[in-house]
C-alpha cells in the first residue's frame, strides 16, 4: 500500500513515499481504506520535533503520521458489532498516540469512528475529526457550555475555531470571533454575533464579563483573557501548558483556566456526525491537495493562514 514515512523530524520534505505491507487488524479493530485525511498544526509541530515525536510514538523510527481520515471498511475484527464491511467510516484515529492515517490503509480501533453521513463528502468528513472534536470536547465536555453564555473564540477562522463558532451557536450563546479583518465575513457567516479584528484592536477593550473563552493561539492569550472572564467563568487552552503565573492569575479571580488535550471518541463522533447531516455543522475546506503533495500541504499549514481546514485525497 502507499504511505508517507517520517526517519526523524525536520522539514516537510522529510515525509517519504513508501510501498509497504497493509497493517494487520486486531479483534477490535477495522482496515479503512482511506478516500480522505486531513491534517492539523499538530500534524507538522510532530513532524518536526523529536520531542513530540517521542510523545506519541515513543521511540518507534520510521512513524507513520496522521489521525485523520474517512473512507470505507474492508476488514473487521471478530469483536467489530457496530460496523459492516464496506460501511463509509470517519474519525480521529488512536489521539494521542500512534494513528497512522498518513497511508492508503490503516487499522482504526472500532470505537474511535462512526459512519459517515451519506450527504456529506468524504473530504467533509475527513475536516471534521481532530478539529471538530477538539471543538466539542473544549466546548461542551469542558466548558460546559449553556444557552444565553456570552463565548469568545480566539482564531475563530482556523480549523478548530470555524467548529467552535458553529458548536456555540447550536447552544444558542452569544459569540465573538477574533480573526484579521479580511475574515471576518467567513467568521460572522459561522454564526458569530461579533467580529474582532486581533490586528487592530485589543479583545480587552471589547468584551466583558465571558463566560467562556476557546484559547488555540498562545499562553499569553490565557493571561489577557483572564481579565474579560467573569468570575466563575472558564478558559478552555488546547495547546499545552499553561505558566505557573497565569494559572495562579487565574485562581485568584475565581476563573477556571483548563488545559486540554482532544481524545478520539467514537461516541462523540457519532453525536458530531448527526449535528453533520442536519447541516447544523459545517467543514470549511479551503483547500484539497492529492496524497502526493503532503510536502505541499504541510508548508500552506505552517504559514499559520489556513482559513478552515485543509484535506487530502487518495
Amino acid at each position: 500500500m502507499k504511505a508517507i514515512l517520517l526517519n526523524e523530524p525536520g522539514k516537510a520534505s522529510n515525509l517519504r513515499y513508501v510501498d509497504i505491507s497493509k497493517p494487520e487488524i486486531d479483534d477490535n479493530e477495522v482496515l479503512v481504506k482511506v478516500s480522505a485525511l486531513s491534517i492539523n498544526p499538530v500534524d507538522y509541530k510532530t513532524r518536526s520535533s523529536e520531542g513530540m515525536i517521542n510523545m506519541f510514538f515513543e521511540q518507534q523510527r520510521p512513524v507513520i503520521l496522521g489521525w485523520d481520515l474517512s473512507g470505507t471498511i474492508v476488514e473487521s475484527g471478530k469483536n467489530v458489532t457496530d460496523f459492516n464491511l464496506n460501511d463509509e467510516v470517519f474519525g480521529m484515529v488512536n489521539f494521542p498516540g500512534k494513528g497512522k492515517a498518513y497511508a492508503e490503509y490503516v487499522a482504526v480501533p472500532a470505537s474511535h469512528l462512526t459512519l459517515k453521513p451519506e450527504n456529506i463528502s468524504h473530504e467533509e468528513a475527513a475536516a471534521g475529526t481532530l478539529a471538530l472534536l477538539t471543538a466539542w470536547q473544549a466546548l461542551v465536555t469542558n466548558g460546559k457550555i449553556k444557552e444565553g453564555d456570552k463565548v469568545l473564540i480566539h482564531g475563530a477562522s482556523g480549523g478548530v475555531g470555524h467548529y467552535a463558532t458553529q458548536i456555540a451557536k447550536h447552544f444558542k450563546a452569544y459569540v465573538i470571533g477574533t480573526s484579521s479583518a479580511k475574515n471576518a465575513a467567513f467568521v460572522l457567516q459561522n454564526g458569530a454575533d461579533k467580529h474582532i479584528d486581533y490586528t487592530t484592536t485589543n479583545f480587552e477593550n471589547e468584551v466583558s464579563d465571558a463566560d467562556l473563552v476557546l484559547n488555540s493561539i498562545s499562553d499569553e492569550i490565557n493571561n489577557r483573557s483572564i481579565d474579560i472572564v467573569k468570575p466563575g467563568g472558564k478558559i478552555i487552552y488546547i495547546l499545552g501548558t499553561i505558566a505557573p503565573e497565569f494559572a495562579e492569575k487565574a485562581k485568584n479571580k475565581n476563573v477556571d483556566l483548563i488545559s486540554m488535550l482532544v481524545e478520539s471518541s467514537g461516541k462523540d463522533m457519532d453525536t458530531l456526525a448527526g449535528l453533520m447531516q442536519k447541516g447544523i455543522i459545517k467543514s470549511h475546506v479551503s483547500e484539497t491537495f492529492s496524497f502526493y503533495e503532503m510536502e505541499k500541504a504541510h508548508l500552506q499549514l505552517e504559514t499559520g493562514r489556513t482559513v478552515g481546514k485543509i484535506v487530502l485525497t487518495l
